[in-house]
């Protein structure tokens, strides 16, 4: 490449940019609508890694060349029916809905930290003291637990009077 078309290549470049970054654009927005609200709902592992996975398809058939249009509809498309079929079948089988999102864990239960599980978790206690002040508490004996989600949040449970169903039920211990 000259030095002269180093920042500046011409403007059919940029022109090609253009028309498929539109139609581009506007096809990832049906395609995500009708993948439906899973496809942008808080993320967790596998989710995000459909997300990163759509924009560098994007990305490439905006700046490559030799990708055509429709080569990258069909990609973007096969990531989408996927990542749609995936999430489908996790709703329906348990052992898969585990493998894909992971289970919660407690890393904090009844006042008491959990110290394995903060190990096995690569979180320190430091990370749930905050998490707890940003719950609003201030006491670490009024938790009942801290339970790490598969997304990567905390969820801070205060102690309750143990009447009802617990959401608890299916957090799991390391």
């Amino acid at each position: 490449m000259e030095m002269d078309q180093l920042f500046f290549s011409g403007g059919q470049g940029l022109a090609r940019t253009f028309v498929i970054g539109v139609f581009a654009y506007a096809i990832l927005v049906i395609f995500m609508r009708l993948a439906g609200k899973r496809t942008l709902a808080r993320m967790n592992t596998f989710d995000l890694i459909v997300n990163v996975s759509i924009g560098s398809v994007l990305a490439s058939t905006l700046l490559i060349k030799s990708v055509a249009l429709a080569q990258g509809v069909f990609a973007l498309a096969t990531l989408i029916a996927l990542q749609f079929i995936v999430t489908w079948s996790s709703v329906r089988i348990g052992w898969l809905r585990r493998f894909i999102t992971g289970e919660p864990h407690f890393l904090l239960k009844q006042g008491a930290f959990l110290p394995k599980a903060l190990e096995r978790a690569r979180v320190t206690e430091d990370e749930v003291r905050a998490a707890v002040r940003s719950a609003g508490l201030g006491d670490i004996g009024s938790v009942e637990a801290v339970v790490l989600e598969t997304n990567g949040s905390f969820s801070v449970i205060k102690k309750s009077d143990g009447a009802g169903a617990s959401s608890l039920d299916d957090v799991k211990e390391y």
